[in-house]
């Protein structure tokens, strides 16, 4: 079982099931909604996701998917793709130990801040990891 949360507590989570993917993201998507040059997530299946306490926030960030936040704190909890609907992706660091699920691909690299220096051999796609 995963567990997290936002910054302040007032919304927490549980996640269980495979972890399907756990990516650093660099879309401008993820850069304008967290304020930082990259965001980590990883993905599980939408059934094996709850909201154990609070009630976050809905954003519609694009015509193909929502994003859910804290209310109180603003921390960035989740994404959701209409083309994806048995999945969602969980922000890694609102996890209560992220260290747990350590990143395995760059996405969305065409993107990438330029100063910002990839030195971890990972590999990198220019699109999502299912661009083929």
């Amino acid at each position: 079982m995963l567990t997290g949360g936002c910054f302040c507590g007032a919304v927490r989570y549980e996640a269980s099931g495979p972890v399907s993917s756990q990516a650093m993201c660099h879309c401008t998507m993820c850069r304008g909604t967290s304020g930082a040059p990259c965001v980590a997530w990883f993905t599980v299946p939408a059934r094996a996701f709850k909201f154990i306490s609070g009630q976050p926030t809905r954003f519609r960030s694009s015509g193909h998917a929502c994003r859910t936040f804290c209310p109180a704190c603003g921390t960035q909890l989740t994404f959701a793709d209409d083309g994806s609907p048995g999945e969602i992706d969980v922000t890694t660091c609102s996890l209560d130990a992220p260290a747990e699920l350590p990143l395995q691909v760059h996405i969305f690299t065409r993107s990438q801040i330029p100063w910002l220096t990839l030195g971890d051999g990972l590999p990198r796609y220019p699109g999502s990891h299912n661009d083929s």
